[in-house]
């Protein structure tokens, strides 16, 4: 089969299964079944092994994630080893990033740094990176999350500077930080059904369910934020659609302050970030 009837034929069975933008998604799993690089041209005359790609069409028919199915996924700058044990990081959850980087324009301020739910690492790893004088912790409760962040911090060259530990959001840690960051499940649990099949049935549930209303993290992370943030700190967790007027006033009950949203490209309200009341 030359490339040019791989890419035809992968890309009709994409749109079949209702895949957007087929042929795209069938090149770049052409791409990764000859172990090439997206960068690099492919002859649309040369001939390939078909078999492989065969396979990777039909996981991406059934609705498997790409990213899971690739094996990585971009985020900030990072490039990041992506499993499903976690969720796949999205662009949406750089809000969080951008939102540090406005709360602390002088980056010499944050030294310390704690991301609850750290999944692949993407948020600990991006801050370390805009905050190169910084330590962090993250924390999961999935052991197989804990090992995958630790991967991705050795092969982004910040392990020296990063700890995962598994363990139940703020219960798992003691000490002060300057800056914590969350991306906690925000659906609430009867939602799940209803969601896109890559996210419903192949992403963990673990992170996707926060309970009847949605909002069972935040209420465990928000209780234990004045005791982990230090003097002067932030804490930013990323929002799901709607959710910042409640979480907000999770957050003033708890005694912090200054509560403020920071939108996503889209216009929702992403992130909400919240300070230590101590000075």
């Amino acid at each position: 089969m030359t490339v040019a009837e791989a890419l035809r034929r992968g890309a009709a069975v994409l749109g079949a299964a209702g895949i957007e933008d087929a042929r795209r998604e069938a090149r770049m799993l052409l791409h990764h079944a000859l172990g090439v690089p997206e960068r690099r041209l492919l002859s649309p005359d040369a001939t390939v092994d078909a078999a492989r790609f065969e396979v990777l069409v039909a996981r991406r028919a059934a609705r498997e994630p790409m990213a899971f199915i690739i094996g990585r996924q971009g985020f900030w700058t990072l490039d990041l080893e992506v499993s499903p044990a976690t969720l796949i990081p999205r662009a949406d959850s750089e809000t969080l990033i951008h939102a540090a980087l406005a709360a602390f324009p002088n980056r010499a301020q944050v030294r310390t740094i704690l991301d609850l739910g750290t999944g692949t690492g993407a948020l600990l790893l991006a801050a370390l990176v805009e905050f190169p004088g910084a330590v962090g912790v993250g924390i999961d409760i999935a052991p197989a999350a804990v090992a995958l962040a630790a991967r991705n911090a050795r092969a982004n060259g910040l392990d020296g500077r990063a700890m995962f530990l598994a363990g139940r959001w703020g219960a798992a840690v003691a000490g002060r930080f300057d800056l914590v960051l969350a991306n906690p499940p925000y659906i609430a649990a009867a939602d799940i059904a209803g969601l896109m099949p890559e996210v419903a049935a192949h992403e963990p549930r673990a992170a996707l369910d926060g309970g009847g209303d949605g909002l069972d993290a935040y209420r465990a992370i928000i209780a234990d934020l004045p005791r982990l943030l230090a003097p002067g700190g932030v804490a930013i967790l990323e929002l799901g659609q709607g959710q910042a007027a409640p979480v907000a006033a999770l957050a003033a009950g708890a005694g912090l302050a200054g509560a403020q949203t920071r939108a996503d490209l889209g216009g929702i309200a992403r992130a909400l970030l919240v300070r230590s009341s101590a000075l």
